[in-house]
């Protein structure tokens, strides 16, 4: 199985050439099982509908058709309301400041690494959180039994292994658990690529297609600006 290659974290990426596309709405099927888990993590702006676009919902079914027979997708969040990016980033702040020492840094030191871990919500909707946009998309596998496969973390923790490459590291890999680990983000991460996606380095459940995370790796335009309440969403 190939290799998940070294990717650098995307930078800022401005260029856009932005298409008025409409929102699908995702329900469980044979290819995916949708479990919005913000709701199940009780965060107060949870979006408990699952919306993606309409060309990412096309490369969706691709990628799922990618994957081996009896396995299928489960979708963990899709597109998010600019107010549950807020929450998200204030909550998840406090918890990175503590988990990584870093009370005695300076707020750039600080917002460095708590950037490597939820996007800043900052309220451009030429320039949006990714999740804004309906772009992205945070997925894991199941098995034919309806498990999830093991990734070796949890999402949304706070630890260098939610690198999507962590496992390739030969060092991080020294028994059968961890090399059945590395095969399956290895499953994930070409069934969505080879459909169309990016994925977001720092984050194995994470990938994207025309917002600019994924102009920035296919040097290209994004083409979704954010949509930041609920009742902007048309389909």
């Amino acid at each position: 199985m190939r290799p998940i290659p070294k990717i650098a974290d995307p930078q800022r990426y401005v260029e856009s050439a932005f298409t008025d596309s409409a929102f699908i709405e995702l329900k469980s099927n044979d290819l995916w099982d949708v479990k919005m888990l913000y709701p199940v993590l009780k965060m107060e702006h949870a979006e408990r509908q699952c919306f993606v676009r309409q060309e990412m919902h096309e490369r969706l079914c691709a990628a799922a058709g990618n994957l081996p027979m009896g396995y299928r997708f489960r979708i963990w969040d899709a597109w998010r309301p600019f107010e549950l990016q807020h929450e998200l980033f204030e909550k998840y702040s406090a918890d990175i400041i503590r988990d990584f020492a870093l009370e005695n840094k300076t707020e750039a030191e600080r917002k460095a690494v708590i950037c490597k871990f939820v996007s800043d919500p900052v309220p451009d909707k030429n320039v949006p959180p990714a999740h804004t946009t309906g772009g992205a998309i945070d997925l894991t596998i199941l098995d034919p039994e309806n498990r999830e496969l093991p990734m070796g973390c949890g999402f949304d923790a706070f630890t260098d292994k939610t690198c999507a490459d962590y496992f390739e590291i030969p060092e991080h890999v020294q028994n059968t658990e961890q090399e059945q680990i590395r095969d399956n983000r290895r499953m994930l991460y070409y069934a969505m690529t080879d459909a169309g996606f990016t994925n977001l380095p720092s984050e194995w459940w994470h990938y994207d297609y025309g917002d600019r995370f994924w102009a920035y790796y296919r040097k290209r335009p994004a083409i979704y600006e954010g949509v930041f309440t609920r009742g902007d969403i048309h389909g």
